[in-house]
Protein backbone atom coordinates (compact mmCIF):
# COMPACT_ATOMS: atom_id res chain seq x y z
CA UNK A 1 0.00 0.00 0.00
CA UNK A 2 1.07 3.27 -0.35
CA UNK A 3 2.12 5.89 1.69
CA UNK A 4 0.55 9.02 1.39
CA UNK A 5 3.49 11.16 -0.06
CA UNK A 6 4.02 8.36 -2.45
CA UNK A 7 0.75 8.99 -4.11
CA UNK A 8 0.94 12.43 -4.28
CA UNK A 9 3.41 13.43 -7.15
CA UNK A 10 6.90 14.86 -6.10
CA UNK A 11 7.52 18.63 -6.35
CA UNK A 12 9.97 19.91 -8.77
CA UNK A 13 12.30 20.73 -6.27
CA UNK A 14 12.42 17.07 -5.45
CA UNK A 15 12.70 15.77 -8.65
CA UNK A 16 8.93 16.06 -10.16
CA UNK A 17 7.76 17.59 -13.23
CA UNK A 18 7.84 21.78 -13.15
CA UNK A 19 4.25 23.11 -12.55
CA UNK A 20 4.64 25.46 -15.17
CA UNK A 21 7.00 25.16 -18.34
CA UNK A 22 8.23 28.47 -18.15
CA UNK A 23 8.81 31.21 -15.83
CA UNK A 24 5.67 33.61 -15.46
CA UNK A 25 5.49 37.05 -14.70
CA UNK A 26 4.84 37.78 -10.80
CA UNK A 27 3.17 40.87 -11.70
CA UNK A 28 1.45 42.21 -15.09
CA UNK A 29 -0.47 45.15 -15.23
CA UNK A 30 -3.95 45.47 -17.31
CA UNK A 31 -3.51 48.73 -19.15
CA UNK A 32 -6.57 50.64 -21.42
CA UNK A 33 -6.45 49.62 -24.86
CA UNK A 34 -3.63 50.59 -26.99
CA UNK A 35 -5.72 52.29 -29.61
CA UNK A 36 -7.56 54.69 -27.30
CA UNK A 37 -3.74 55.34 -25.20
CA UNK A 38 -1.74 56.78 -29.10
CA UNK A 39 -4.86 58.62 -29.58
CA UNK A 40 -4.68 60.34 -26.64
CA UNK A 41 -0.70 60.84 -26.43
CA UNK A 42 -1.28 61.98 -30.41
CA UNK A 43 -3.33 64.82 -28.95
CA UNK A 44 -1.23 65.95 -26.46
CA UNK A 45 2.33 65.68 -28.63
CA UNK A 46 -0.15 67.97 -31.47
CA UNK A 47 -0.72 70.88 -28.55
CA UNK A 48 3.09 70.99 -28.09
CA UNK A 49 2.42 70.99 -24.07
CA UNK A 50 3.54 68.02 -22.65
CA UNK A 51 3.78 68.27 -19.05
CA UNK A 52 1.10 69.76 -15.97
CA UNK A 53 -1.54 70.96 -18.49
CA UNK A 54 -4.65 70.08 -19.43
CA UNK A 55 -4.56 66.48 -19.09
CA UNK A 56 -3.17 66.53 -15.66
CA UNK A 57 -6.10 68.75 -14.59
CA UNK A 58 -8.67 66.78 -16.09
CA UNK A 59 -6.77 63.39 -14.15
CA UNK A 60 -6.80 65.42 -11.10
CA UNK A 61 -10.55 66.23 -11.52
CA UNK A 62 -11.75 62.56 -12.18
CA UNK A 63 -9.70 60.96 -9.73
CA UNK A 64 -11.05 63.31 -7.25
CA UNK A 65 -14.55 62.61 -8.40
CA UNK A 66 -13.62 58.96 -7.79
CA UNK A 67 -12.40 59.53 -4.45
CA UNK A 68 -15.07 61.77 -2.86
CA UNK A 69 -11.98 64.09 -2.19
CA UNK A 70 -11.60 67.64 -2.20
CA UNK A 71 -8.42 68.05 -4.02
CA UNK A 72 -6.11 65.53 -6.03
CA UNK A 73 -2.47 66.90 -7.47
CA UNK A 74 -0.94 65.03 -9.38
CA UNK A 75 2.82 64.85 -8.94
CA UNK A 76 5.70 62.67 -10.38
CA UNK A 77 5.42 60.02 -7.48
CA UNK A 78 4.26 58.93 -4.52
CA UNK A 79 7.51 59.22 -2.96
CA UNK A 80 7.79 63.10 -4.34
CA UNK A 81 4.16 63.41 -3.48
CA UNK A 82 4.98 62.17 0.71
CA UNK A 83 8.23 64.65 0.24
CA UNK A 84 5.98 67.67 -0.58
CA UNK A 85 3.43 67.11 1.87
CA UNK A 86 5.89 66.70 5.04
CA UNK A 87 8.08 70.12 3.50
CA UNK A 88 4.24 71.99 2.78
CA UNK A 89 3.27 71.31 6.75
CA UNK A 90 6.25 72.13 8.29
CA UNK A 91 7.09 69.25 10.02
CA UNK A 92 10.00 68.95 12.59
CA UNK A 93 11.41 66.47 15.14
CA UNK A 94 10.18 63.06 15.13
CA UNK A 95 7.72 61.30 12.53
CA UNK A 96 6.16 57.77 13.90
CA UNK A 97 6.31 55.23 10.80
CA UNK A 98 5.46 51.54 10.41
CA UNK A 99 8.81 49.48 9.98
CA UNK A 100 6.92 47.07 8.11
CA UNK A 101 6.67 49.55 4.85
CA UNK A 102 8.72 49.87 1.62
CA UNK A 103 11.58 51.70 2.58
CA UNK A 104 10.52 54.39 0.13
CA UNK A 105 8.16 55.85 3.13
CA UNK A 106 10.70 56.82 5.14
CA UNK A 107 12.79 57.75 2.62
CA UNK A 108 10.42 60.58 2.19
CA UNK A 109 10.90 61.32 5.72
CA UNK A 110 14.46 61.59 5.64
CA UNK A 111 14.66 63.92 2.64
CA UNK A 112 13.06 66.52 5.12
CA UNK A 113 16.02 66.04 8.02
CA UNK A 114 12.76 64.61 10.16
CA UNK A 115 13.80 61.66 12.51
CA UNK A 116 11.81 58.59 11.74
CA UNK A 117 10.30 56.64 14.99
CA UNK A 118 9.40 52.88 13.76
CA UNK A 119 6.25 51.60 15.74
CA UNK A 120 5.10 48.19 15.53
CA UNK A 121 2.32 46.44 12.93
CA UNK A 122 -0.94 44.43 14.40
CA UNK A 123 -0.49 40.82 14.15
CA UNK A 124 -3.67 40.10 12.28
CA UNK A 125 -3.72 43.51 10.32
CA UNK A 126 0.21 43.69 9.32
CA UNK A 127 -1.01 47.92 9.48
CA UNK A 128 0.50 50.25 12.26
CA UNK A 129 -0.47 49.43 15.71
CA UNK A 130 -1.97 52.48 16.80
CA UNK A 131 -1.42 51.42 20.69
CA UNK A 132 1.97 51.33 19.13
CA UNK A 133 1.98 54.30 18.07
CA UNK A 134 1.05 56.08 21.11
CA UNK A 135 3.34 54.57 23.05
CA UNK A 136 6.00 56.45 20.63
CA UNK A 137 4.38 59.68 20.90
CA UNK A 138 7.10 62.23 22.50
CA UNK A 139 7.05 66.12 23.04
CA UNK A 140 9.02 65.72 19.93
CA UNK A 141 6.43 64.24 17.64
CA UNK A 142 5.27 66.45 14.86
CA UNK A 143 3.18 63.74 12.67
CA UNK A 144 2.33 60.09 11.75
CA UNK A 145 3.01 58.31 8.95
CA UNK A 146 0.63 55.42 8.64
CA UNK A 147 0.37 52.99 5.40
CA UNK A 148 -2.67 50.80 3.96
CA UNK A 149 -0.08 47.92 3.60
CA UNK A 150 -0.99 46.48 0.49
CA UNK A 151 -4.50 48.04 0.22
CA UNK A 152 -5.97 46.99 3.44
CA UNK A 153 -6.90 49.63 5.33
CA UNK A 154 -5.16 51.12 8.22
CA UNK A 155 -7.00 52.08 11.38
CA UNK A 156 -8.30 55.43 10.40
CA UNK A 157 -10.29 55.91 13.45
CA UNK A 158 -8.15 55.13 16.27
CA UNK A 159 -5.23 57.06 14.19
CA UNK A 160 -7.17 60.23 13.31
CA UNK A 161 -8.63 60.20 17.58
CA UNK A 162 -4.89 60.08 18.18
CA UNK A 163 -3.85 62.99 15.97
CA UNK A 164 -6.16 65.05 17.45
CA UNK A 165 -5.61 64.22 20.72
CA UNK A 166 -1.86 65.28 20.59
CA UNK A 167 -2.22 67.96 17.84
CA UNK A 168 0.12 66.19 15.36
CA UNK A 169 -0.25 65.67 11.42
CA UNK A 170 -1.62 62.49 9.82
CA UNK A 171 -0.27 61.58 6.53
CA UNK A 172 -1.11 58.45 5.12
CA UNK A 173 0.98 56.55 2.44
CA UNK A 174 -1.93 55.36 0.23
CA UNK A 175 0.58 54.00 -2.36
CA UNK A 176 -1.19 50.37 -2.49
CA UNK A 177 -4.78 51.96 -1.78
CA UNK A 178 -6.24 53.56 -5.26
CA UNK A 179 -9.64 51.91 -5.19
CA UNK A 180 -9.79 50.63 -1.49
CA UNK A 181 -12.44 51.55 1.49
CA UNK A 182 -12.33 51.79 5.13
CA UNK A 183 -16.07 51.35 6.25
CA UNK A 184 -17.54 52.02 2.90
CA UNK A 185 -15.48 55.24 2.53
CA UNK A 186 -12.64 55.51 -0.02
CA UNK A 187 -8.92 55.65 0.97
CA UNK A 188 -8.47 59.51 0.33
CA UNK A 189 -10.37 61.15 2.12
CA UNK A 190 -8.62 60.77 5.83
CA UNK A 191 -5.60 62.75 7.90
CA UNK A 192 -4.19 65.81 6.47
CA UNK A 193 -3.39 64.21 3.19
CA UNK A 194 -3.35 60.95 1.18
CA UNK A 195 -0.55 59.92 -1.36
CA UNK A 196 -0.90 56.90 -3.91
CA UNK A 197 1.45 55.85 -6.10
CA UNK A 198 0.58 55.15 -9.82
CA UNK A 199 3.41 52.85 -11.22
CA UNK A 200 2.74 49.65 -13.07
CA UNK A 201 2.74 47.37 -9.58
CA UNK A 202 -0.03 49.40 -8.85
CA UNK A 203 -4.40 49.12 -10.08
CA UNK A 204 -4.21 52.42 -11.42
CA UNK A 205 -1.41 52.65 -14.17
CA UNK A 206 -0.12 56.16 -15.45
CA UNK A 207 3.40 54.47 -16.41
CA UNK A 208 4.82 56.61 -13.17
CA UNK A 209 3.70 59.15 -11.16
CA UNK A 210 1.35 59.67 -7.71
CA UNK A 211 -1.39 61.49 -6.84
CA UNK A 212 -1.95 63.76 -3.28
CA UNK A 213 -5.42 64.00 -1.97
CA UNK A 214 -6.05 66.30 0.81
CA UNK A 215 -9.44 68.48 2.17
CA UNK A 216 -7.06 70.91 3.58
CA UNK A 217 -6.92 73.77 0.12
CA UNK A 218 -3.95 75.63 1.75
CA UNK A 219 -2.05 72.59 1.57
CA UNK A 220 -3.50 71.55 -1.88
CA UNK A 221 -2.31 75.29 -3.55
CA UNK A 222 1.24 74.60 -1.90
CA UNK A 223 1.73 71.41 -3.15
CA UNK A 224 0.59 72.52 -6.49
CA UNK A 225 3.46 75.31 -6.22
CA UNK A 226 5.72 73.05 -5.05
CA UNK A 227 5.69 70.92 -7.67
CA UNK A 228 7.02 73.56 -9.65
CA UNK A 229 9.72 74.69 -7.42
CA UNK A 230 7.38 76.38 -5.63
CA UNK A 231 6.94 78.94 -8.37
CA UNK A 232 3.31 80.27 -9.12
CA UNK A 233 4.61 81.75 -12.67
CA UNK A 234 5.98 84.73 -11.07
CA UNK A 235 9.33 83.42 -11.26
CA UNK A 236 9.42 84.33 -7.51
CA UNK A 237 8.99 81.06 -5.50
CA UNK A 238 6.99 80.80 -2.69
CA UNK A 239 8.06 77.27 -1.36
CA UNK A 240 10.95 75.56 -1.23
CA UNK A 241 9.84 73.19 -4.14
CA UNK A 242 11.71 70.50 -6.72
CA UNK A 243 10.38 69.77 -10.01
CA UNK A 244 7.78 66.97 -9.08
CA UNK A 245 5.31 67.82 -12.30
CA UNK A 246 3.51 65.28 -13.76
CA UNK A 247 3.76 64.50 -17.80
CA UNK A 248 0.54 64.58 -20.27
CA UNK A 249 1.33 60.86 -21.26
CA UNK A 250 1.33 60.05 -17.54
CA UNK A 251 -2.15 61.89 -16.97
CA UNK A 252 -3.57 60.32 -20.29
CA UNK A 253 -2.71 56.53 -19.33
CA UNK A 254 -4.03 57.10 -15.80
CA UNK A 255 -7.48 59.01 -17.28
CA UNK A 256 -8.01 55.65 -19.28
CA UNK A 257 -7.16 53.23 -16.32
CA UNK A 258 -9.74 54.88 -14.10
CA UNK A 259 -12.40 53.42 -15.28
CA UNK A 260 -11.00 49.95 -14.98
CA UNK A 261 -9.97 50.55 -11.46
CA UNK A 262 -13.23 48.78 -9.88
CA UNK A 263 -13.06 45.64 -12.22
CA UNK A 264 -9.44 45.27 -10.86
CA UNK A 265 -10.89 45.08 -7.57
CA UNK A 266 -13.08 42.86 -7.66
CA UNK A 267 -11.22 40.61 -9.65
CA UNK A 268 -8.00 40.66 -7.16
CA UNK A 269 -10.40 39.86 -4.41
CA UNK A 270 -11.72 37.49 -6.15
CA UNK A 271 -7.68 35.45 -6.81
CA UNK A 272 -7.16 36.00 -3.10
CA UNK A 273 -10.62 34.59 -1.72
CA UNK A 274 -9.43 31.54 -4.40
CA UNK A 275 -5.82 31.54 -2.54
CA UNK A 276 -7.03 31.98 1.71
CA UNK A 277 -9.60 29.19 0.43
CA UNK A 278 -7.05 26.93 -1.12
CA UNK A 279 -4.72 27.16 1.38
CA UNK A 280 -6.92 27.79 4.62
CA UNK A 281 -6.60 24.25 5.90
CA UNK A 282 -2.70 24.47 5.93
CA UNK A 283 -0.53 24.24 9.13
CA UNK A 284 1.25 27.00 10.26
CA UNK A 285 -0.21 29.12 7.38
CA UNK A 286 -2.30 32.19 8.15
CA UNK A 287 -3.49 35.37 5.98
CA UNK A 288 -3.41 39.40 6.41
CA UNK A 289 -6.80 40.46 8.46
CA UNK A 290 -9.26 42.63 6.48
CA UNK A 291 -11.58 44.52 8.85
CA UNK A 292 -15.55 43.93 7.86
CA UNK A 293 -16.96 46.23 5.83
CA UNK A 294 -13.40 47.14 4.71
CA UNK A 295 -12.47 46.77 0.89
CA UNK A 296 -8.70 45.87 -0.12
CA UNK A 297 -7.19 46.25 -3.32
CA UNK A 298 -4.67 43.52 -3.24
CA UNK A 299 -2.28 45.38 -4.69
CA UNK A 300 -0.03 42.23 -3.13
CA UNK A 301 -1.66 38.94 -1.63
CA UNK A 302 1.01 37.18 0.82
CA UNK A 303 1.30 34.59 3.53
CA UNK A 304 2.46 34.28 6.46
CA UNK A 305 4.86 30.63 6.93
CA UNK A 306 5.34 29.54 10.71
CA UNK A 307 8.11 27.08 9.73
CA UNK A 308 7.69 24.85 12.84
CA UNK A 309 3.90 24.19 11.94
CA UNK A 310 4.68 24.13 8.09
CA UNK A 311 7.55 22.51 7.85
CA UNK A 312 10.41 24.63 6.61
CA UNK A 313 10.65 27.97 6.32
CA UNK A 314 9.04 31.15 4.00
CA UNK A 315 12.56 31.04 2.19
CA UNK A 316 12.62 27.51 1.36
CA UNK A 317 8.65 27.68 0.18
CA UNK A 318 9.95 30.46 -2.22
CA UNK A 319 13.08 28.41 -3.43
CA UNK A 320 10.56 25.61 -3.93
CA UNK A 321 7.57 27.36 -5.56
CA UNK A 322 10.51 28.65 -8.08
CA UNK A 323 12.01 24.99 -8.67
CA UNK A 324 8.24 25.29 -9.88
CA UNK A 325 8.51 28.38 -12.39
CA UNK A 326 6.54 30.27 -9.98
CA UNK A 327 8.29 33.96 -8.64
CA UNK A 328 7.33 35.21 -5.32
CA UNK A 329 8.19 38.03 -3.44
CA UNK A 330 8.79 38.97 0.09
CA UNK A 331 7.05 42.10 0.88
CA UNK A 332 8.50 43.85 2.59
CA UNK A 333 11.69 41.82 4.07
CA UNK A 334 13.76 43.17 5.67
CA UNK A 335 11.87 45.79 7.68
CA UNK A 336 12.92 48.96 7.75
CA UNK A 337 14.55 49.05 11.16
CA UNK A 338 16.69 46.32 10.15
CA UNK A 339 18.05 48.08 6.89
CA UNK A 340 21.33 49.66 6.95
CA UNK A 341 20.12 53.47 6.40
CA UNK A 342 17.91 52.95 9.39
CA UNK A 343 19.54 51.03 12.17
CA UNK A 344 20.20 53.88 13.87
CA UNK A 345 16.70 54.77 14.46
CA UNK A 346 16.13 51.38 15.68
CA UNK A 347 15.56 52.08 20.22
CA UNK A 348 12.70 49.81 20.93
CA UNK A 349 11.88 45.81 20.00
CA UNK A 350 9.16 45.84 17.87
CA UNK A 351 8.33 41.87 17.80
CA UNK A 352 5.30 41.72 15.74
CA UNK A 353 7.16 43.40 12.93
CA UNK A 354 10.00 40.90 12.88
CA UNK A 355 7.22 38.14 13.32
CA UNK A 356 5.32 38.91 10.08
CA UNK A 357 8.32 40.14 8.14
CA UNK A 358 10.56 37.27 8.85
CA UNK A 359 7.60 34.84 7.38
CA UNK A 360 5.80 37.11 4.74
CA UNK A 361 5.28 35.77 1.05
CA UNK A 362 3.49 37.56 -1.48
CA UNK A 363 2.42 35.06 -4.46
CA UNK A 364 1.09 36.41 -8.00
CA UNK A 365 -1.70 38.34 -8.47
CA UNK A 366 -3.45 40.50 -10.85
CA UNK A 367 -6.52 40.94 -12.89
CA UNK A 368 -5.16 38.68 -16.31
CA UNK A 369 -4.35 35.76 -14.15
CA UNK A 370 -6.40 32.83 -15.04
CA UNK A 371 -8.52 30.52 -12.43
CA UNK A 372 -6.37 27.54 -13.59
CA UNK A 373 -3.02 29.34 -12.90
CA UNK A 374 -3.94 30.33 -9.35
CA UNK A 375 -5.34 26.98 -8.55
CA UNK A 376 -2.02 25.07 -9.90
CA UNK A 377 -0.22 27.56 -7.20
CA UNK A 378 -2.32 26.64 -4.61
CA UNK A 379 -1.29 22.53 -5.59
CA UNK A 380 2.04 23.66 -5.46
CA UNK A 381 2.39 25.12 -2.39
CA UNK A 382 0.24 22.29 -0.71
CA UNK A 383 2.71 19.40 -2.08
CA UNK A 384 5.45 21.27 -0.71
CA UNK A 385 3.83 21.49 2.64
CA UNK A 386 2.83 17.51 2.65
CA UNK A 387 6.52 16.84 1.25
CA UNK A 388 8.22 19.36 3.14
CA UNK A 389 8.52 17.75 6.52
CA UNK A 390 9.90 14.72 5.53
CA UNK A 391 12.61 16.06 2.49
CA UNK A 392 15.58 17.87 3.14
CA UNK A 393 15.93 21.09 1.52
CA UNK A 394 19.73 22.00 0.15
CA UNK A 395 19.08 25.31 2.12
CA UNK A 396 19.13 23.19 5.53
CA UNK A 397 22.03 23.80 7.50
CA UNK A 398 21.59 20.28 9.01
CA UNK A 399 21.68 18.84 5.26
Amino acid sequence: MKSVLESIEAPAYWGGTPAFKERFRFISPLLPPLDEVLEDYRAVYETGVVTNAACVRSFEEQSAAYLGASDCIGVSSCTSGLTLVMRALELSGEVIVPSFTFFATAHAIRWNGLTPVFADCDRETWNVDPLDVERKITAHTSAIVAVHMYGNPANVDALTKLARQHNLKLIFDAAHAFGSRRSGVPVGRFGDAEVFSLSPTKLLVAGEGGLVATSDQALARAIRLMRNYGDDGSYDPQFLGQNARMSEFNAALGLRGLRLVDGKVRRRNQVACMYSEGLADLPGVSFQKVEAGDQNTYKDYSIHVDSELFGCTRDQLAEALLSENIETKKYFYPPLHKQTLYRQFDKAALPNTDYIADNVLSLPIYETLPDSTVARIIDCVRRIQSFAGQRTFQTDPNS
